[in-house]
Formats: C-alpha cells, sequence, structure tokens
C-alpha cells in the first residue's frame, strides 16, 4: 500500500529528474542537432574533447567559480548578521525580517530588471549617490572588470534574507542559559558570538553553506538578463553556456556534455565542501 501511494511521486521523479539526467549522458556521446532529431549520430567523445578545447568553457568556469567563491561567503556573513539583528526582542524585528526576506520571494527577473535600471551608467540611481559624494559615473555592467562583482553585489543583496531564516531558526534552538553563563563569566558581545552563537550554530552553518554553494554555481538568470553574458563574456557561466548552445544554438549534444560535465564539478564542489564541514 505504502509504495502504491509512492508511485506518483516515483513517477514524477522519473520523468523530470531521472531520465533527463540519463538522456543527458547518452546525448553527450551524439551529434544531436535540435532541428534534426531524426539525425543523432554516436561520435563518442568528440563532444567532450571539444569542450575542453573551447577557450570559453574555461573562461565560463572561471566565472562561475569566481562568483561562488565571492558571494557564498558574503551572503552567508550577510545572512547571519541580518539574523542576529532581527533575532532581538524587540517590535521592530518583525518587520525587519519581512523588508529583509522581500526581496527572496520577489522575482530574479524583475529584481535584475530593476537593478539594471539602478546600474545605468547615465542616469542609474547608484552613480547619482556617487556623484553626490563627488566620485565619476561607473560603468558596472559595461566594464569587464565590475560587471561580475555588481551582479555579486546584487545577488547578495537579493538571497541574503532566505539564508537570514535558516540562521534565524537556528539562533532560536540556541539556549538562553549558555548566554547567562557567559554573562556571569563576564564575556562581552564579540566573545558570547564567537564562543556561544558560531558553535552553536555549526550544522546550521554547514546546511547555509551547503545549498548556497550549489545555487552559486547555478547562476544564469542575473547575468542573462542584466549584461546577456557580457562584456567580452566577462559574466558567461557554465549554465548560461549550456542554454547558449543548447536553445540558442541547438546543438543538443554538445550541451549535454557541457551539462555533465557541470554535474560533476558540482557534485566534486559538494562532496569536498561535506568533508570540510563534517556534514
Amino acid at each position: 500500500m505504502g509504495f502504491l501511494f509512492s508511485v506518483p511521486a516515483l513517477v514524477l521523479l522519473f520523468t523530470f529528474l531521472i531520465l533527463p539526467v540519463g538522456l543527458a549522458f547518452v546525448y553527450s556521446f551524439m551529434e544531436y542537432n535540435m532541428l534534426n532529431p531524426q539525425g543523432k549520430t554516436f561520435t563518442g567523445l568528440s563532444n567532450y574533447a571539444r569542450l575542453f578545447q573551447d577557450a570559453i568553457f574555461f573562461t565560463a568556469l572561471k566565472n562561475t567559480l569566481y562568483f561562488s567563491v565571492l558571494v557564498v561567503p558574503l551572503q552567508c556573513a550577510v545572512a547571519l548578521g541580518l539574523a542576529i539583528l532581527v533575532n532581538k526582542k524587540v517590535k521592530t524585528a518583525v518587520i525587519g525580517r519581512v523588508f529583509f526576506f522581500s526581496p527572496v520571494v520577489t522575482s530574479m527577473v524583475v529584481v535584475a530588471i530593476l537593478w539594471t535600471f539602478l546600474y545605468n551608467v547615465d542616469s542609474g540611481l547608484i552613480n547619482s549617490a556617487l556623484n553626490f559624494f563627488g566620485i565619476p559615473n561607473q560603468p558596472f555592467l559595461l566594464s569587464e572588470a565590475q560587471a561580475m562583482n555588481s551582479i555579486i553585489f546584487m545577488s547578495v543583496w537579493q538571497g541574503a534574507g532566505f539564508q537570514m531564516m535558516i540562521f534565524l531558526a537556528g539562533l532560536k534552538d540556541v539556549p538562553e542559559t549558555l548566554y547567562e553563563a557567559a554573562d556571569i563569566d563576564g564575556a562581552n558581545a564579540w566573545q558570547k558570538f564567537w564562543n556561544v552563537t558560531l558553535p552553536s550554530l555549526k550544522n546550521v552553518t554547514g546546511f547555509v553553506l551547503m545549498i548556497t554553494t550549489i545555487q552559486a554555481f547555478r547562476l544564469f538568470i542575473q547575468p542573462y538578463v542584466m549584461t546577456n553574458g557580457g562584456p567580452s563574456d566577462s559574466t558567461k557561466t557554465l549554465v548560461f553556456m549550456l542554454y547558449e548552445n543548447g536553445f540558442q544554438f541547438r546543438d543538443v549534444g554538445y550541451s549535454s556534455a557541457i551539462a555533465v560535465v557541470f554535474f560533476l564539478v558540482v557534485l566534486s564542489v559538494s562532496l569536498i565542501l561535506k568533508k570540510v564541514l563534517n556534514q
């Protein structure tokens, strides 16, 4: 009876997860154009050989790693700070939670368009604020050096609220007696944070780091909407490259090879992070 109740979920799991993953692995060994599905031909490792000779792949991999290495610690640190801030027993704490969490429930496309206007070189609000302090207009999304950093800043602002709620749930489970004991010992705010709060949030922090890392590697909407992977591929990521080859160039075989390599990269990083965090 239990198996029968599980059948609908198992069918969906097979149809939308297991089968696509299996087909991606199979198609990665084929020359397969979406507009000519009957013309599939087995080509062995040619797609993988082409991938590792493609300079754009290494650029996309570098951009993905750069984004992940910066956005994960920044977003988690901001989220923890916000969680501690709204964990205070004051009336405005609830308003703060709503305020900081609202970007998370807003469509990423809407957020990306909004920040594109904010980053506008000539009439953007951010450049207007910089001008007020005597700083000249910055190119932001039009600059190879600033485009990815601009996306990182926006992503930290948009996503920190989600991790904040997880940290907040963890803070609620920290026994008050530990802080009372620290007060008796004469600990200051920093000592209580370092010796009580952080150790108590070890498992929560590991979970947050893991899911934030996986989300960071899936970066696509922001560069797609804000920069279209430019300028000069400075914001092109692995998922963007996968989408570009699969849906714009219709090269299913090559995009499947990218998907397989992307899966292996994310799996390897996740296992390493799991080992380091002892999760």
